[in-house]
């Protein structure tokens, strides 16, 4: 008998709505299935709802390949991702980006799966044991298909524990990469650490957003000065939880004087920002300082300083339900503390990427920090993850990055 999983009565309604993901409590028995299978998904009266994998240690026990009754073979994968490879070329220009995410797991009808291109390489992550257990043939077609100098894999993320799997990194086919990758985005220069940077190196999804808001910034310099007062010579921009200065090599674009304070906990990423910012031309525009946000800011602000604009891209806040409210106690003290040190008609841009946190909390939570701050805000624009991390209309969980640029 082919392995199988059948659903409770009335416990099918997100699979027939095309959501991937099957719960534990949703299941009402497993038919000859083993960690790590394809299984035929049923429901509680036999009839076929979907193929997918199935895993018995994590608490999303079957992910879904696919809706039709078809095999999960070589062909199956290939296909798939081909689609991908055509997909983004209709998102990427080549002759200013090489570096981009081509397939982002479930959104991409790979579940588990993510593969990021940088440069004439490429890093995958195996997030789900299903995928674990194609990764050879996987990365093989990666290779066939992009025909790069080496495939690299990055599966050193917290979610493999709850798959009952340990973290895994090295070469997968082809050349190991060099420690420091050049890639190139929207034609700027970024050196990268695929081996030990945060996600597989580089912020990938925030491409669109590094560029929409140097235009904003652009846009509104005449504006960051309030009523009565001379516009800044040298706008001041704060780039909180720099990472290795992406949203800083942008900013300077904004204004051929502006300076930009780089601010991360890392030496290490800021020791690459300051490369980056250096292959951009800018480096003489740059200040870097090592440190934790939440005590620099507030220092900024027992001092007095104001800044024309700030950037906060912190790090994920909130990992599951039970960490909501101190998340969100996270967000808006940083967000308070940045109100209170921008300058008359400043600009704040600001992100969270925790999938648990919807863009209406994001919003409130912005917003009482507004009013405890005792600054009126605009709205200039919303801001979301770019498309080469594309959200599935049927899977809301994958939109998770959200933005908001206001104007103080």
């Amino acid at each position: 008998m082919n392995p199988r999983i059948h659903l409770k009565p009335g416990k099918d309604k997100p699979l027939r709505a095309r959501h991937p993901w099957i719960f534990s409590g949703a299941i009402a028995r497993v038919e000859d299935a083993r960690d790590g299978d394809t299984v035929g998904i049923f429901d509680s009266t036999g009839g076929f709802l979907a193929r997918g994998y199935y895993n018995s240690k994590s608490q999303i026990t079957a992910r879904v390949w696919t809706f039709n009754d078809e095999p999960i073979d070589r062909a199956f994968l290939r296909a798939r991702l081909e689609r991908v490879v055509a997909t983004r070329t209709t998102l990427i220009d080549p002759a200013t980006t090489n570096a981009y995410r081509l397939v982002n797991a479930e959104s991409d009808f790979l579940p588990g799966l993510i593969v990021d291109r940088y440069a004439d390489f490429v890093i995958m992550q195996f997030l789900t044991l299903g995928v674990e257990k194609r990764k050879a043939e996987l990365a093989k077609l990666v290779e066939e298909l992009l025909e790069p100098r080496g495939v690299y894999e990055r599966s050193d993320v917290d979610v493999r524990e709850k798959e009952g799997l340990v973290p895994a990194v090295g070469v997968l086919r082809g050349e190991e990469p060099p420690d420091l990758i050049e890639m190139r985005e929207n034609d700027f220069r970024f050196l990268v650490d695929v081996k030990r940077g945060h996600k597989t190196g580089f912020y990938l999804d925030q491409r669109e957003n590094r560029r929409r808001v140097a235009e904003l910034l652009a846009a509104g310099q005449q504006g960051s000065a309030g009523a009565g007062e001379p516009q800044s010579a040298a706008p001041e921009i704060l780039n909180g939880f720099a990472y290795t200065g992406g949203f800083a090599v942008y900013a300077c674009t904004a204004n051929e004087n502006a300076r930009v304070v780089n601010l991360d906990a890392s030496r290490d990423a800021l020791n690459l920002a300051r490369e980056n910012m250096r292959l951009n031309d800018c480096e003489d525009r740059g200040e870097f300082v090592e440190g934790d946000a939440f005590q620099i800011l507030r220092r900024y602000r027992d001092s007095g300083k104001l800044f024309d604009a700030i950037i906060l891209d912190p790090p994920k806040f909130v990992y599951a339900q039970s960490q909501l409210q101190s998340g969100l106690r996270g967000y808006k003290d940083i967000n308070l503390l940045a109100f209170k040190l921008l300058k008359p008609g400043g600009t704040l841009v600001t992100f969270s990427c925790s999938g648990q946190v919807s863009a209406a909390l994001f919003q409130k939570v912005v917003f009482e920090a507004a009013t405890d701050a005792k600054r009126d805000a605009q709205i200039v624009a919303k801001l979301s993850q770019s498309p080469d991390h594309p959200i599935l209309l049927a899977f809301p969980e994958s939109e998770y990055l959200k933005g908001l640029v206001c104007r103080a």
